[in-house]
C-alpha cells in the first residue's frame, strides 16, 4: 500500500473513531439490552409463548412488559428466568 492511501486511510479512521464515541445515560443503556433481550426471547421462545403473534412482529420497549409475562406463564423454567430479569 502506498504512504499516502495509508494516511488518508489512518486519517478517515481517526475522524470515525473520534465521531463514533457517544455517552449514553445509564438508564437508557439499560433499556436497550432489556429490549435487545426482548426481542432474542421472543424469536427464541415463538413456538411456546408467542404463537399467536406473527415471526416478523417487531418489538418494541412498550412490549418489555408483555414479553415477560408471556414468558413467565407459558415458557417454562427458562422462560421464568428470562421473563424476571426482563422486570428488573
Amino acid at each position: 500500500m502506498r504512504p499516502e492511501v495509508r494516511t488518508y486511510l489512518a486519517e478517515i479512521g481517526r475522524r470515525g473513531g473520534l465521531r463514533s464515541r457517544r455517552v449514553l445515560p445509564a438508564e437508557t443503556a439499560r433499556q436497550m439490552v432489556r429490549l435487545r433481550e426482548a426481542k432474542r426471547a421472543f424469536a427464541r421462545f415463538h413456538a411456546s409463548c408467542f404463537w399467536s403473534s406473527p415471526k416478523t412482529y417487531v418489538v418494541t420497549a412498550e412490549d418489555i412488559p408483555w414479553v415477560a409475562r408471556q414468558l413467565m406463564t407459558y415458557g417454562g423454567r427458562e422462560g421464568w428466568r428470562i421473563g424476571g430479569k426482563l422486570c428488573r
